[in-house]
C-alpha cells in the first residue's frame, strides 16, 4: 500500500465535568481525570505506521496530550503487562520522533493542506467531551473530510467531536443518518455509578442531532459500523477492528 497521510485528531483536556450526584459535593460540577484512552490510541496507530503511512497529531490549542489513568491500568489490559509496556513506548516513542507531545493547532491547518491528507482518526477517553465537540476549527476540519469524503474514524468517546460540525459552516450536523456506534449510554451508566456523577451522554448527544445510533451486543464486544466515509466502534474491545476496517478504506 503506497504511503498516506493520516490526521490524528488528540484532546487537549486533562479532565472532564462529572456533576456529583451525592457526598460532599453533591450539585457541584467537579474535574474529573482523564485524556486519550491509551488502546484506543495505540492500536489503530500501530497499524498506521505499520502500513507505511505517516501520521500528523492535531489537536485545539496544540497542549500536550494527557492518557486516561484507567487506561493505563493492568485491568485496562487485563493483566497483560507486555501489551500494556509496548503500547506506552509507542507513546513514547511518539514524543521522541513525531512531536505528540506537541500537536499541531487546528487553526494552523489550511485546505489546501487538509487535502494531502487521506483520512482522520479521533481516539476515545473521555477527554473528547471538554473540548472537541464544541470546537470549530474541528468542525471545519470535519466538514472538508466530509465534503471530500475522505476515510475518518472514531472509537468511544471519539464520535462526540463529530458534533463540532454544528460549529462551523452552516451549523448543520454534517453526519445526521449516518450509523453510528459510540460509547453507549448504558456503559456511561456504569462509569456514572463508579464516580457518583452525571456525565454528558455520546449516544444520546448524536442521537439527538439525527444520528442513527448503532448499539448491542455486537458492538459491546469489539463490532464497528460503516457508513459512507466514517467507520465508528464503540469501546477499547473495537480497536482492532476499527484499525483494519480505517487501513482498508485508506487502501482504496
Amino acid at each position: 500500500m503506497p504511503a498516506k497521510k493520516v490526521l490524528i485528531i488528540l484532546s487537549d483536556a486533562h479532565t472532564f465535568p462529572l456533576k456529583k450526584k451525592s457526598g460532599p459535593d453533591a450539585g457541584l460540577v467537579v474535574d474529573q481525570p482523564s485524556g486519550f484512552f491509551l488502546q484506543e490510541l495505540a492500536k489503530p496507530l500501530q497499524k498506521l505506521l505499520d502500513a507505511g503511512h505517516e501520521v500528523t497529531f492535531a489537536s485545539p490549542k496544540g497542549r500536550e496530550p494527557a492518557p486516561d489513568p484507567n487506561s493505563e491500568s493492568l485491568l485496562a489490559y487485563a493483566g497483560n503487562f507486555y501489551e500494556r509496556r509496548k503500547e506506552m513506548e509507542l507513546i513514547e516513542h511518539m514524543k521522541r520522533t513525531n512531536g505528540f507531545d506537541r500537536p499541531r493547532p487546528f487553526s494552523t491547518f489550511s485546505e489546501d493542506e487538509l487535502a494531502t491528507f487521506a483520512g482522520l482518526f479521533i481516539p476515545g477517553g473521555h477527554a473528547p467531551l471538554t473540548d472537541l465537540g464544541d470546537d470549530p476549527e474541528l468542525g471545519r476540519i470535519l466538514r472538508f473530510f466530509n465534503k471530500e469524503n475522505k476515510p475518518t474514524a472514531a472509537i468511544c468517546h471519539g464520535p462526540y467531536a463529530l458534533l463540532s460540525t454544528m460549529k462551523a459552516g452552516d451549523g448543520s450536523f454534517v453526519y445526521k443518518g449516518y450509523k453510528i456506534t459510540s460509547w453507549s449510554d448504558a456503559e456511561e451508566n456504569l462509569m456514572e455509578t463508579l464516580w457518583g456523577g452525571e456525565v454528558e451522554k455520546v449516544e444520546s448527544a448524536l442521537r439527538d442531532q439525527g444520528a442513527i445510533m448503532v448499539e448491542g451486543a455486537t458492538e459491546k464486544v469489539g463490532g464497528t459500523t460503516l457508513d459512507h466515509e466514517l467507520v465508528t466502534g464503540g469501546n477499547p474491545l473495537a480497536a482492532n477492528a476499527l484499525g483494519d476496517r480505517f487501513l482498508k478504506m485508506l487502501s482504496v
